[in-house]
């Protein structure tokens, strides 16, 4: 298990320095003689630099404007002018977009959670295409951003007022000129190593208009000859409607489920509409967990379960959890020794690897 041991270590590492990064911003932050603002009630803003201005992507606004009107109409098509096959279309296309996502470009680029063989790698960065969320490599970089800047101005996807400003009105913006300086000096070797990622960078031009455009839309009408309505409204885009909202919780969803009641909206339907779950919050200070969940309850979730379905067999290796054990351990620890809570967790999680048998995975009840 030692090779397991320095996968686990070195995750917790990066996420170490990512943690530690955040908290000196957040400390600087504090030092700054607060802004005047605008209105009394409004959160501040450092309005004077202009460096950390975003302004509005047109283009991605209006973009987004008749996508949700194309989606919406769509599920009125869903049910009168859509058959079976495209029904079950566009949930297969939908799922593998989802999965591309978030057990691709999330969990196993960003946060190295896990490794994969060169089939599912493959995969799943087909997969992520389907998603239409642009290249691997630039989800994982701005995502990564996301975590060494978590609510700080300098978040690409920071909502400093509710869930939908963090939702949709982040995604929506231009970086601000400091952002993309930030974004430049992101440590990204790890994904310019891998022939994958950059395969779908450099042909992501010609890879996007075919699978995530044409396969959705000529497969209807050309294999089994359904209307023009239901390949463009549900197969394209209330499919992508769908896929674009899911990947978009990833950085949002700490808005609902989070422990901060400061960045806790309790009056969002949301939570009407996706189990309730503290664990986002959890995955911001333990990234590297393979079992956190963003849309469900922790180690039940379907991007969870397909992983555990790839290590079953073989192309997925080297699952980096967190057991029960090691958090009583690391909690123990912290208030035995002082230190932070989460330099606690993090070794005692290190510790705990090196005890788990490489089939852990299939004896999930052990970690909840």
């Amino acid at each position: 298990m030692a090779d397991h041991n320095e996968n686990f270590t070195s995750a917790t590492v990066q996420s170490s320095q990512t943690t530690n990064a955040a908290e000196q911003d957040t400390t600087r932050a504090k030092e700054e003689p607060a802004p005047t603002q605008e209105k009394e009630g409004q959160p501040s803003h450092p309005s004077s630099s202009r460096d950390t201005k975003r302004e509005a992507s047109w283009p991605s606004v209006l973009f987004y404007i008749h996508l949700n009107i194309l989606g919406v109409y769509g599920i009125f098509v869903l049910f009168s002018h859509t058959s079976a096959i495209t029904f079950a279309f566009t949930l297969l296309l939908t799922l593998c977009g989802i999965l591309g996502v978030t057990a691709g470009a999330h969990r196993l680029w960003a946060h190295r959670s896990y490794e994969a063989s060169p089939l599912l790698r493959f995969t799943l960065m087909l997969f992520h295409t389907l998603a239409g969320q642009g290249s691997i490599y630039d989800w994982v970089r701005m995502h990564r951003l996301h975590h060494e800047k978590f609510r700080t101005v300098d978040d690409p996807y920071y909502g400093d007022k509710d869930f939908l400003h963090a939702q949709v009105f982040a995604n929506i913006r231009q970086l601000s000129a400091r952002q993309e300086k930030l974004l430049e000096a992101i440590d990204m070797t790890d994904l310019e190593a891998d022939p994958f990622v950059m395969f779908q960078k450099r042909f992501y031009w010609l890879l996007y208009p075919v699978l995530f455009v044409l396969l959705p839309i000529n497969a209807p009408l050309e294999y089994w000859g359904d209307t023009v309505q239901a390949a463009i409204f549900v197969s394209f885009s209330l499919r992508y409607l769908i896929v674009l909202n899911v990947a978009w919780l990833i950085n949002s969803a700490h808005f609902i489920w989070g422990l901060d009641k400061n960045h806790k909206q309790s009056d969002s339907n949301m939570v009407f509409l996706v189990t309730k779950s503290y664990w986002p919050q959890y995955h911001y200070l333990l990234p590297f967990d393979y079992q956190s969940g963003e849309f469900g309850n922790y180690g039940s979730g379907c991007t969870t379960a397909f992983i555990r379905i790839c290590a079953a067999t073989g192309l997925a290796t080297k699952l980096q959890t967190m057991t029960t054990e090691a958090v009583k351990r690391g909690l123990s620890m912290a208030v035995d020794s002082g230190k932070p809570i989460v330099d606690c967790l993090k070794q005692a999680g290190a510790e705990d690897m090196c005890n788990l048998q490489r089939e852990h995975y299939l004896h999930n009840e052990r970690l909840h």
